[in-house]
């Protein structure tokens, strides 16, 4: 595989790693949410059927395994495992990075009272292209020798 396609999944894994930290921040803090997004309200988080502390352990550690996700399409180890796997994997972490930037993008760029910026509806268009390029670039790359 060429170096061009594996720079949108190693990019998509430090951020899935990044996400895995901002969780892990906020887990340890006993909060919900992410630096540097929007706040959540007392009464938002006495709603939430979850502990925050529980809920953003998971949040970490499902960003954890995005990131191995996302790598397993660039190395040998990944590219032993049945193509299928992957590509059910891949849209296990494709289809929540969509719906997730969507409603970030949204928010960010006409307001739907979440609170997300324009920047951050950037940074949602710019991951959602990211998640596309590595799902492409696997699909490319593995026709030659799967097909």
């Amino acid at each position: 595989m060429s170096e061009s396609r594996r720079w949108p999944a190693t990019v998509m894994a430090v951020l899935f790693v990044g996400y895995a930290v901002g969780k892990a921040a906020r887990a340890r803090e006993g909060r919900l949410g992410f630096p540097g997004g929007p706040p959540v309200s007392a009464a938002d988080a006495d709603r939430y059927p979850l502990d925050p502390v529980i809920a953003q352990t998971l949040a970490c550690v499902s960003g954890l395994v995005a990131a191995g996700i996302v790598l397993a399409t660039v190395t040998s180890l990944g590219r032993r495992l049945p193509r299928w796997v992957i590509l059910i994997a891949l849209a296990a972490v494709v289809l929540p990075v969509a719906a997730g930037a969507a409603i970030m993008s949204l928010d960010g760029f006409i307001g739907l009272g979440i609170g997300w910026r324009w920047y951050h509806g950037v940074v949602g268009i710019v991951c959602v292209a990211l998640s596309l390029e590595t799902l492409r670039s696997y699909v490319a790359a593995t026709r030659r020798t799967h097909g």
